[in-house]
């Protein structure tokens, strides 16, 4: 397929926000994807691997100035300025390209498997000489693109194609393109099928492939593989104890909820891969629970879920994530803060034993297995703290010690439920004092004045709603200016300045990439955000590097925390 081709169908997806006629023009562009050009799924999300892969490309907005100033002749000054005022770095591409002054006589027609070529050559450049490589290659693609394809070559390259689709629009358009008479008979069957097949593989040019023998079954059958990561199982909220009961019955399984990070670990024979909730491979940042795993579980493979919680070496009290936090992203000197922060591993659920997927057994024999195939060593790997129960008072009891051992509640569990990664399922429920938290993306920021010149010192937060991200209001405290006091301004502005999409005065957009925990006093209607509500005096309490965007809050979420503070008040 021609790139243009490609670059056409973008345009004809930002042309319009209504999620219908994007899932329109999809659908009628994927009938016309041969089963050999499928990588160009990835393309529509502006990647070039599958989600579980690790391999980015890593282009910063200033190596992509030297490309098109090298491709187009036009000097990088007047890139930069022509940037700043159109805000879009993709936009200026396009521009600049239709006036270009490079002689280009061996330009050549480009199509989406040398581009796919040329990016995937990118992330495995290394050692010297690396940047002028990936240059040649940014380059070669730019020289040869027309200005359209120059605006979607330069996006894709520092990941922000701004078409406004995700991976939902393109698993309606799926449906629709290859499923429409089974859509007709049961529209939520055949989504939630291809979403399923979606989490347990996270590659979407897979599930293209099989969707187009037009078989559900087929994408039900879709494997787990050992190294190939799933989305893990979310859980939605308990306003109380009872509340937990009459949702999920009674007896239920009642685990405390740790105040660590998610990890979900493979094991096969000798092997061993640790991952986070946003898919990331973290094996080579925790040596100590590859070799808890390696000596203290049965099995020749496993894939258990886990949470990976920090505790004081010398009192042997747990501490809060933000201590440990730290550690996902650390790549350099591992044994010196591995023994600074050293972790425990709860593990809660296994969902692959010895070749078998486990997802539709019940939770009460998945948990009995995690239960025979761990040997339990404390401040290195045990299984959760959990009670199976029908009794208020005992419920109540178990929460109150989850909280005084430093954790943050309770996670309350239908002991007949199968495992459904990827979303917040109604037979898993979290229960913790301060409900009045939110996981929100930072959309927006302002520059400070003042001792907080040169910071950003106040940020829009956001929640999802669909494809879209909503402003829910605007936060600046919890943050603090000296850095050894927290979080801190000047590290978050070092973590957003590369994620600016525009300036305007003091003002900048924000790429929605960096999760961060709001607490807020409480949920208000408002007009002022796009979201219709606001948050009243809301305060960031951590960074999560362990979230992305779909661990985020929705607006129906926030909608429903919304009616239940109402109602909390008409009582």
């Amino acid at each position: 397929m021609k790139y243009l081709k490609l670059t056409e169908l973008y345009e004809q997806l930002d042309s319009t926000t209504k999620r219908l006629e994007k899932t329109k023009i999809l659908s009628d562009f994927l009938k016309e994807i041969k089963i050999e050009e499928k990588d160009i799924l990835y393309l529509l999300l502006g990647r070039i691997y599958p989600e579980y892969d690790e391999r980015v490309l890593g282009i910063s907005s200033q190596l992509a100035v030297k490309a098109i100033s090298k491709a187009t002749g036009v000097n990088s000054a007047e890139i930069v300025k022509e940037w700043k005022s159109l805000g879009d770095i993709g936009q200026v591409a396009e521009k600049i390209s239709k006036k270009k002054r490079q002689a280009t006589l061996d330009k050549k027609e480009l199509s989406v498997k040398k581009v796919i070529e040329n990016l995937r050559a990118i992330p495995e450049l290394v050692g010297k000489g690396t940047v002028d490589k990936k240059l040649a290659l940014i380059t070669e693609l730019l020289t040869s693109a027309s200005p359209l394809e120059s605006k979607y070559l330069i996006r894709t390259l520092i990941g922000d194609l701004r078409i406004g689709t995700q991976e939902s629009t393109i698993r309606d358009a799926i449906a629709s393109a290859f499923f429409e008479k089974e859509k007709e008979k049961d529209a939520k069957e055949t989504s939630d099928s291809i979403q399923e097949a979606l989490d347990k593989s996270n590659d979407i040019a897979e599930v293209f492939e099989i969707a187009t023998k037009q078989d559900l079954k087929l994408l039900r059958k879709i494997p787990l593989e050992i190294g190939k990561p799933v989305k893990l199982m979310l859980a939605q909220k308990a306003l109380d104890i009872p509340d937990g009961f009459r949702a999920l019955g009674t007896p239920c399984a009642i685990e405390y909820k740790y105040d660590g990070f998610r990890m979900l670990i493979h094991k096969k024979g000798d092997k061993v891969f640790l991952y986070t909730r946003r898919l990331e491979n973290v094996t080579s940042q925790f040596p100590e629970i590859i070799d808890y795993v390696k000596k203290y579980t049965k099995g020749e493979s496993l894939m258990i879920d886990a949470e990976a919680v920090g505790f004081n070496k010398k009192t042997k009290e747990y501490r809060p994530f933000q201590e440990i936090s730290q550690r996902i992203k650390r790549k350099y000197d591992i044994e010196k803060i591995q023994e600074e922060l050293p972790v425990e591993l709860n593990v809660f659920d296994v969902i692959y034993y010895n070749g078998k997927s486990l997802i539709d057994e019940p939770f009460k024999k998945r948990s009995e297995l995690v239960r025979s195939i761990i040997e339990e060593k404390p401040y290195k790997i045990v299984c959760a703290k959990q009670i199976i129960t029908d009794s208020e008072k005992k419920a109540e009891e178990f929460y109150k010690k989850a909280l005084a051992d430093n954790q943050e509640g309770i996670m309350m569990k239908n002991l007949d439920a199968p495992y459904q990664s990827g979303r917040r399922v109604g037979h898993m429920l979290k229960m913790k004092p301060n409900q009045r938290e939110l996981d929100l993306v930072i959309t927006g920021a302002e520059y400070g004045t003042g001792k907080r010149s040169g910071w950003m010192s106040s940020f829009i937060v956001s929640c999802q709603d669909g494809d879209e991200f909503l402003e829910i209001g605007k936060v600046g405290t919890g943050i603090k200016e000296k850095s050894e006091e927290g979080l801190s301004f000047e590290e978050l502005t070092k973590k957003l300045t590369p994620l600016i999409k525009k300036e305007k005065g003091r003002t900048v957009e924000i790429k929605p990439k960096l999760v961060v925990s709001i607490t807020y006093q409480e949920i208000q209607k408002s007009p002022t955000y796009n979201s219709g509500f606001a948050l009243r005096f809301p305060r960031v309490t951590v960074l999560r590097p362990d979230r992305d965007t779909a661990d985020i809050a929705t607006l129906q979420e926030i909608q429903e925390d919304y009616d239940i503070q109402q109602k909390k008040k008409v009582y």
